[in-house]
């Protein structure tokens, strides 16, 4: 699931019904008007040429500030307009986004789509493939396991936006005070967490969330897993139950969750944040986004507030989106200038992160030593975005999700989430979701091993 700042990050979950109803719709999607030209090739050339033609594109985001960058260019472009709508955070887009592809209008010429639910809508021949448009001439631009993430079976359906590589964010007053520092392994932080525990009880290395398939996700990712596999435009495999890093997740956390070494509890409403603020949580592992969720949200913790490599030194995306474009565009070529342009001109990148709060997804700002050296206010002292962009280089290739993923971590927490909490069985539990998953995929007509 997608997190930034104040948007998405703030949308835990999707009803099993709703996202049955999103999958079903998808496997309908594909006709209607704007998709008579489907499989002709778009016109690289064109595509530079059609923004200094007049036209008009709607544009489907949930991001706050994006205007700003827009705005920069509509300056720069002055006879393109752009339409800015807010559908909705995350699934409430998608299902309105659904909902118009499946009558063949209505549907906005670009939209912001998470990584995660990205191959549903691509898969469904929702989207334009990018690549008929020049866009694999941009792949160098981006950190790999951002690209990796828009480029789906036989093209590219997305640019990326902003990215999420996992590290370890941490407290370090609540560190000092037990005598410790940032662990470097696994094995040195299940350790840390009992020390915590046996010499206060009040406080936890860090909590999970039976509700939040996105962090579990990301840690099996993290574990060096590839539990879902997509090849062609029906065969999927789902391999929860012996995919060696859903082994390594359950080894580690499940006996975390057991021995009660870490709470098992929501995230993101009120009770959550003020164990954050308060220092019951010693870790928090999160996405490259954290930093201004917690000025955000905990302004009061500045300071009290590191960040550390992941442990084990790699690490995972926690989140991230692309922007797309839909077979409905009216103006194909403009609508992918425009999605290009946003993503990876220099100055749209630049304002993307300073002015919108994204964290980047371009090498332009990952090598960047300004940017990998630059102080962020609420780490005083520290240079946060040096191992942001480390654990960017940092993490494991070859990751993929599901082309319905949006239902796949809807019953996260009736399988998975279940077994988050002391008595639980987590490997029991992954082999039960894999189950429903493979189910599932039969019954919307794929081919699932």
């Amino acid at each position: 699931m997608s997190r930034f700042p104040g948007t998405s990050a703030l949308v835990r979950s999707v009803t099993a019904a709703t996202a049955a109803a999103l999958a079903l719709s998808l496997a309908a999607c594909g006709g209607g008007s704007g998709t008579s030209d489907r499989g002709q090739q778009g016109d690289p050339a064109a595509v530079r040429a059609a923004l200094d033609k007049p036209a008009e594109i709607t544009f489907w985001t949930w991001v706050p500030n994006i205007d700003k960058t827009v705005a920069l260019f509509e300056k720069k472009y002055p006879k393109v307009k752009v339409h800015l709508v807010n559908a909705g955070r995350s699934k409430d887009e998608y299902t309105k986004l659904t909902t118009v592809l499946k009558a063949g209008t209505g549907a906005p010429d670009v939209a912001q789509i998470e990584y995660f639910a990205l191959p549903q809508f691509a898969m469904s021949k929702s989207l334009v493939n990018l690549a008929d448009y020049g866009a694999a001439g941009l792949e160098e631009k981006f950190a790999e396991s951002a690209w990796s993430q828009v480029r789906l079976a036989d093209g590219i359906y997305g640019i990326p936006q902003d990215s999420g590589p996992m590290a370890m964010f941490y407290r370090k007053d609540v560190l000092d005070r037990f005598g410790a520092t940032p662990p470097t392994t696994w094995e040195e932080y299940s350790a840390l967490a009992k020390k915590i525990r046996d010499a206060d009880p009040s406080v936890r290395i860090t909590y999970v969330d039976p509700g939040d398939a996105g962090t579990s996700n990301s840690l099996i990712w993290d574990f060096g897993g590839k539990p879902y596999t997509v090849g062609g435009a029906t065969d999927v495999t789902v391999n929860l139950k012996d995919d060696s890093g859903a082994k390594a997740y359950a080894d580690t956390w499940g006996p975390l969750i057991e021995n009660k070494l870490v709470d098992s509890t929501a995230s993101w409403n009120e009770e959550w944040w003020k164990s954050m603020a308060s220092g019951r949580y010693a870790t928090w592992l999160a996405g490259a986004w954290a930093p201004a969720v917690l000025e955000q949200n905990i302004p009061q913790s500045r300071g009290q507030w590191s960040v550390a490599p992941m442990p084990g030194g790699v690490s995972a995306e926690n989140g991230g989106s692309s922007v797309a474009v839909t077979t409905q565009a009216k103006n194909k070529a403009a609508s992918v200038a425009f999605a290009q342009w946003l993503n990876s001109d220099p100055e749209a990148v630049r304002s993307l992160n300073s002015e919108v709060g994204l964290f980047p997804a371009t090498r332009l700002l990952l090598d960047d030593p300004g940017f990998r050296s630059a102080e962020v206010p609420f780490f005083p002292g520290s240079k946060p975005n040096e191992t942001f962009a480390d654990m960017s280089k940092a993490v494991r290739p070859g990751w993929q999700y599901l082309p319905f993923q949006v239902y796949a971590n809807s019953v996260f927490k009736d399988s998975v989430g279940q077994a988050l909490q002391p008595g639980g069985n987590l490997p029991g539990a992954l082999a039960t979701w894999q189950e429903r998953l493979r189910a599932y995929g039969k019954e919307q007509g794929f081919t699932v091993k």
